[in-house]
Protein backbone atom coordinates (compact mmCIF):
# COMPACT_ATOMS: atom_id res chain seq x y z
CA UNK A 1 0.00 0.00 0.00
CA UNK A 2 2.31 2.69 -1.19
CA UNK A 3 1.05 6.01 -3.22
CA UNK A 4 4.24 7.66 -4.18
CA UNK A 5 3.08 8.54 -7.12
CA UNK A 6 0.77 11.17 -5.99
CA UNK A 7 2.43 13.04 -2.25
CA UNK A 8 -1.40 13.96 -0.85
CA UNK A 9 -1.72 10.35 -1.06
CA UNK A 10 0.92 8.78 0.21
CA UNK A 11 0.68 11.61 3.21
CA UNK A 12 -2.56 10.02 3.98
CA UNK A 13 -1.48 6.17 3.04
CA UNK A 14 1.70 6.95 6.09
CA UNK A 15 -0.83 8.59 8.33
CA UNK A 16 -2.98 5.25 8.27
CA UNK A 17 -0.10 2.94 8.72
CA UNK A 18 0.74 5.09 12.00
CA UNK A 19 -2.92 4.30 12.75
CA UNK A 20 -2.30 0.60 11.99
CA UNK A 21 0.90 0.32 13.79
CA UNK A 22 -0.50 1.54 16.75
CA UNK A 23 -3.09 -0.82 16.84
CA UNK A 24 -5.99 1.29 15.89
CA UNK A 25 -6.95 -1.52 13.64
CA UNK A 26 -6.89 -5.08 12.82
CA UNK A 27 -5.20 -5.72 9.71
CA UNK A 28 -5.07 -8.50 7.39
CA UNK A 29 -3.19 -9.13 4.06
CA UNK A 30 -3.02 -12.11 2.28
CA UNK A 31 -0.63 -13.69 1.15
CA UNK A 32 -0.75 -12.51 -2.06
CA UNK A 33 -0.30 -9.31 -1.33
CA UNK A 34 3.07 -10.47 0.20
CA UNK A 35 3.87 -11.99 -3.35
CA UNK A 36 2.95 -9.10 -5.38
CA UNK A 37 5.01 -7.46 -2.35
CA UNK A 38 7.87 -9.09 -3.61
CA UNK A 39 7.33 -8.27 -7.10
CA UNK A 40 7.81 -4.99 -6.41
CA UNK A 41 11.68 -3.05 -7.54
CA UNK A 42 13.71 -1.30 -4.59
CA UNK A 43 13.10 0.63 -2.96
CA UNK A 44 9.55 0.41 -2.52
CA UNK A 45 10.09 -3.17 -1.78
CA UNK A 46 12.05 -2.61 1.10
CA UNK A 47 9.91 0.22 2.11
CA UNK A 48 6.92 -1.97 2.34
CA UNK A 49 8.54 -4.87 3.88
CA UNK A 50 9.25 -2.41 6.71
CA UNK A 51 6.11 -1.05 7.04
CA UNK A 52 4.27 -4.65 7.12
CA UNK A 53 7.18 -5.59 9.83
CA UNK A 54 6.54 -3.19 12.03
CA UNK A 55 2.61 -3.35 11.67
CA UNK A 56 0.46 -5.85 13.79
CA UNK A 57 -0.40 -7.88 10.80
CA UNK A 58 -2.04 -11.11 9.66
CA UNK A 59 -1.24 -12.76 6.69
CA UNK A 60 -4.06 -15.11 5.55
CA UNK A 61 -3.43 -17.89 2.82
CA UNK A 62 -6.13 -18.18 -0.18
CA UNK A 63 -8.23 -20.63 0.53
CA UNK A 64 -10.19 -22.89 -1.97
CA UNK A 65 -12.84 -20.57 -0.98
CA UNK A 66 -11.51 -17.68 -1.77
CA UNK A 67 -10.71 -18.26 -5.41
CA UNK A 68 -14.44 -19.89 -5.68
CA UNK A 69 -15.45 -16.41 -4.32
CA UNK A 70 -13.32 -14.52 -6.77
CA UNK A 71 -14.50 -16.66 -9.59
CA UNK A 72 -17.64 -15.83 -9.28
CA UNK A 73 -17.07 -12.18 -8.96
CA UNK A 74 -15.64 -12.50 -12.38
CA UNK A 75 -18.53 -15.05 -13.85
CA UNK A 76 -20.54 -12.14 -12.77
CA UNK A 77 -18.79 -9.41 -14.24
CA UNK A 78 -18.05 -7.35 -11.41
CA UNK A 79 -14.41 -7.95 -11.96
CA UNK A 80 -12.66 -8.87 -15.31
CA UNK A 81 -10.68 -11.67 -15.56
CA UNK A 82 -7.72 -10.57 -16.13
CA UNK A 83 -7.64 -8.87 -12.57
CA UNK A 84 -8.36 -12.21 -11.32
CA UNK A 85 -6.11 -10.95 -7.95
CA UNK A 86 -7.93 -7.84 -7.37
CA UNK A 87 -10.91 -10.12 -7.31
CA UNK A 88 -8.83 -12.47 -5.02
CA UNK A 89 -7.86 -9.71 -2.75
CA UNK A 90 -11.79 -8.63 -2.08
CA UNK A 91 -12.77 -12.78 -1.94
CA UNK A 92 -9.88 -13.10 0.88
CA UNK A 93 -11.44 -9.83 2.66
CA UNK A 94 -14.69 -11.25 2.59
CA UNK A 95 -14.43 -14.65 3.11
CA UNK A 96 -12.41 -13.85 6.32
CA UNK A 97 -15.32 -11.39 7.53
CA UNK A 98 -13.29 -8.34 7.37
CA UNK A 99 -15.61 -5.04 7.77
CA UNK A 100 -13.67 -3.03 4.93
CA UNK A 101 -11.21 -2.89 2.54
CA UNK A 102 -8.59 -0.11 2.00
CA UNK A 103 -7.10 0.60 -1.04
CA UNK A 104 -6.20 3.11 -3.60
CA UNK A 105 -6.92 1.50 -6.88
CA UNK A 106 -9.90 3.05 -8.21
CA UNK A 107 -9.73 1.20 -11.84
CA UNK A 108 -10.86 -1.76 -10.45
CA UNK A 109 -11.72 -1.76 -6.65
CA UNK A 110 -12.74 1.30 -5.08
CA UNK A 111 -15.85 2.37 -7.28
CA UNK A 112 -19.51 2.35 -6.97
CA UNK A 113 -20.02 -0.86 -9.72
CA UNK A 114 -17.43 -3.07 -7.83
CA UNK A 115 -18.75 -1.91 -4.16
CA UNK A 116 -22.87 -2.69 -5.50
CA UNK A 117 -21.74 -6.44 -7.35
CA UNK A 118 -19.00 -7.59 -4.45
CA UNK A 119 -22.02 -6.58 -2.31
CA UNK A 120 -24.32 -8.59 -4.07
CA UNK A 121 -22.60 -11.81 -5.01
CA UNK A 122 -21.67 -11.82 -1.40
CA UNK A 123 -24.90 -11.39 -0.38
CA UNK A 124 -26.26 -14.04 -2.18
CA UNK A 125 -23.46 -16.08 -1.98
CA UNK A 126 -24.19 -15.84 2.23
CA UNK A 127 -21.35 -13.46 3.40
CA UNK A 128 -21.10 -10.05 4.67
CA UNK A 129 -21.45 -6.70 2.92
CA UNK A 130 -17.77 -4.81 2.76
CA UNK A 131 -17.05 -1.40 2.60
CA UNK A 132 -14.48 -0.99 0.11
CA UNK A 133 -13.08 2.76 1.33
CA UNK A 134 -9.48 4.68 0.56
CA UNK A 135 -7.05 5.04 3.46
CA UNK A 136 -8.30 8.98 3.18
CA UNK A 137 -11.76 8.04 4.26
CA UNK A 138 -10.21 6.77 7.96
CA UNK A 139 -8.10 9.25 8.44
CA UNK A 140 -11.11 11.67 7.99
CA UNK A 141 -13.03 9.70 10.44
CA UNK A 142 -10.05 9.89 12.91
CA UNK A 143 -10.25 13.65 12.66
CA UNK A 144 -13.72 13.72 13.36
Amino acid sequence: MQADDIPEKMAKTLEFWDCIEQGEYVVSISDLVAAEIEECLEPKKLFLKQKMDEAPLEVIEISDEMVVLAEKYVSEGVFSGKYMDDATHVAAASVIGCTAIVSWNFKHIVKLKTIIGVNGINRFMGYGEIEIITPEIIIEEEGD
